[in-house]
């Protein structure tokens, strides 16, 4: 039996975003980081975010998960705007609301693997459903390694708890941050393929920022930012045709017409 999040949502859409600016600093000294972005991501998929550096998918993730406050814009995360929350609540929907994971897997060292996975539902004094518990820990492949603390677990298996702590709250979405940055490629691989399973078969929506056109690959979509403005929107992505756009983004050019998205992006 499934125990996916519940549908929050309306028109299949997980985050949007309309006019986003993030401006730091002011006068001649301002850096626009983000420049009038424009996009939507669909509940239940895989987005990667790509872009040189410096072109402001960080910053774009950081607004979107409520970790940064746009300059001006606005961002809906399911039914919830966040420039309307003040920092209680905005703090309160990013620890019941969103999963994190991060390339530095932020595991508390005294705590087992199964403490550590359940840590955001012990902050908020709630108790784990004992079956979602168990189809997450299925997923990520931890059933042996519940005990051990993670000293006594690979980069892997750290990074796979890691995964688990942000499937357990049921988020509305995982926001993913480099998450292989850290890892070998055969433990990348892993994380990649765990990231996949959680929207295929526990309905979850994941935002990925990424520099990787192989781990870009595993998602349904991909957009691409230049200069702080969305300049790309691919879909069904291989490396290869994300490769391709990469080098021909040109980070000087004026962002023209976004492609047309395919199936309904």
């Amino acid at each position: 039996m499934s125990h996916a999040p519940p549908a929050h949502v309306t028109a299949g859409v997980a985050v949007t975003t309309r006019g986003l600016r993030k401006q730091y600093g002011t006068g001649g000294a301002g850096v626009v980081a983000l420049d009038g972005v424009d996009v939507d991501f669909a509940a239940g998929r895989f987005t990667a975010i790509m872009g040189p550096s410096g072109s402001g998918k960080s910053t774009l993730m950081h607004c979107l998960a409520g970790l940064d406050r746009p300059t001006a814009g606005t961002v809906r995360l399911g039914d919830a705007e966040l420039g309307r929350l003040d920092d209680r609540r905005l703090t309160l929907l990013r620890r019941d609301r969103i999963g994190f994971v991060f390339q530095k897997f932020n595991l508390l060292p005294t705590l087992s693997a199964e403490e550590n996975i359940v840590l955001p539902l012990a902050i908020a004094g709630r108790r784990p459903d004992p079956a979602w518990l168990r189809q997450v820990v299925l997923a990520v492949g931890l059933g042996d390694r519940l005990r051990h603390r993670p000293a006594e677990l690979s980069g892997g298996q750290q990074q796979r708890v890691a995964v688990a702590r942000a499937l357990i709250t049921k988020p509305w979405v995982i926001f993913a941050d480099e998450p292989t940055g850290n890892l070998d490629s055969r433990s990348g691989a892993d994380l990649l393929r765990l990231l996949r399973e959680a929207v295929d078969t526990l309905g979850q929506t994941v935002v990925m920022v990424t520099h990787d056109p192989v781990a870009a690959a595993h998602a349904d979509r991909v957009v691409f930012l230049a200069d702080g403005r969305l300049v790309r929107d691919l879909a069904e992505p291989t490396a290869e045709r994300v490769l391709d756009v990469l080098g021909h983004l040109d980070s000087t050019a004026p962002a023209g017409p976004v492609a047309t998205p395919v199936r309904g992006w």
